[in-house]
């Protein structure tokens, strides 16, 4: 059965697992898995999830598992970026899950936790040549290019009103 709720904060690792499996399949790493986690975990591209309470709990924001049958498939998280403005970050389903749905119930979810909390508008960074699929899908769900507003140039930036 699917579900989804609040991570737990020592789920952290099992999470970024699923983060760094579909990385490693969406970028065609070379690497076997395991050495391509340990090559990632000791340039801590993910250091933000090594604390999520102070990074999404208390930034204003959230950071959802999704569960089938206990075991982690989907990754979701918001934070604050200015007043009435979050971050989408750290959305990445299982290959195996893609296109039933479940990218689209996960960021439904986000959205409504955004508008609880009293954002207008949520932003995100993707790829947009090894994630093209994650922009069309931003896209499709009423995301639009903005300029980067941040420093990472290899990055699209994207937002939309809530």
């Amino acid at each position: 059965m699917i579900e989804i709720r609040r991570i737990n904060p020592e789920e952290a690792t099992a999470a970024k697992r699923v983060i760094y499996r579909v990385a490693h399949e969406i970028f065609s790493d070379p690497r076997p898995l395991e050495e391509s986690i340990a090559y990632h975990e000791s340039r801590a591209e993910l250091k933000d999830m090594d604390d999520i309470q102070r990074n999404y709990f208390e930034n204003g924001g959230i950071f959802l598992v999704m569960l089938d049958d206990d075991e982690p498939i989907c990754t979701g998280a918001i934070r604050k970026l200015e007043n009435d403005i979050c971050e989408l970050k750290r959305l990445w389903l299982l290959t195996p899950y893609h296109g039933n749905g479940l990218g689209y119930r996960m960021l439904q979810e986000l959205f409504s936790i955004a508008r609880e909390k009293g954002y207008k508008r949520i932003r995100l960074e993707t790829d947009a040549v090894y994630q093209s699929r994650a922009l069309d899908f931003y896209r499709r769900v009423g995301f639009y290019q903005i300029p980067r507003y941040t420093d990472r140039t290899d990055e699209t930036a994207m937002e939309m009103l809530l």
